[in-house]
């Protein structure tokens, strides 16, 4: 028989536990924003088509595309969200088992950033020149 105690893990500092609420918070707040600004994108196409309407002029854009990038908005909003919660959970998890994180060069905010600035050419393409 060994003459050692084993001793427990030591205890994770818990500022670790809060930078990682942090970062879950921050990743919410991103998911939102992107749900919010969607709805604006989806309902301002509807918006500038009501006012064509009430001036009897017909709308200069359909209503369609800001509809579907609004949609698109919305949708990796709920994704981000989903994604953070799960990641969050995963983080969580490996704190508590003292295992470390790991961490990978393409990351959910590479991914979001990329997804973001092809949607912003895209709209922008759509607004200077139309489909």
């Amino acid at each position: 028989m060994s003459d050692r105690l084993e001793t427990p893990n030591p205890p994770v500092d818990p500022r670790i536990h809060f930078a990682a609420e942090r970062t879950l918070l921050a990743w919410i707040r991103t998911g939102l924003a992107m749900m919010g600004f969607g709805f604006v994108v989806a309902r301002f196409g509807l918006f500038l088509r009501e006012m064509a309407a009430a001036e009897g002029v017909a709308p200069a854009h359909r209503v369609g595309m800001s509809l579907a990038i609004g949609t698109t908005l919305v949708t990796l909003g709920v994704v981000v969200n989903v994604f953070a919660a799960v990641r969050h959970s995963n983080t969580v998890r490996r704190l508590e088992r003292n295992q470390p994180l790991r961490f990978n060069p393409i990351s959910m905010g590479v991914i979001v950033a990329l997804f973001l600035a092809l949607l912003g050419l895209l709209t922008a393409t759509y607004l200077l020149f139309g489909l």
